[in-house]
């Protein structure tokens, strides 16, 4: 399935914490065949479980990736659009 998947890195960050680590990943996807693409954040490393966000291009992504960020090191609230 993945090989017929492109995918678009936008960012990647990794967070030590007590617990272990915690990698942050935003990248947009796209069928080899469309040239559509969505864009999602995601979570693992977290106790309760892997979280991620759908955003609906590039700008929000990069951005999100940012206020998801900010919510793991306590300098913001959780974004909005997670789905777990």
């Amino acid at each position: 399935m993945l090989d017929q998947m492109t995918l678009y890195p936008i960012a990647d960050d990794v967070l030590f914490a007590p617990g272990g680590k915690v990698v942050i990943r935003t990248y947009g996807v796209a069928p080899a065949e469309s040239g559509t693409v969505s864009y999602r954040t995601w979570v693992t490393g977290l106790r309760d479980q892997p979280r991620y966000w759908h955003w609906g291009h590039f700008e929000a992504a990069a951005s999100g990736h940012r206020q998801v960020l900010e919510w793991l090191t306590g300098r913001g609230p959780q974004p909005a659009q997670a789905l777990s």
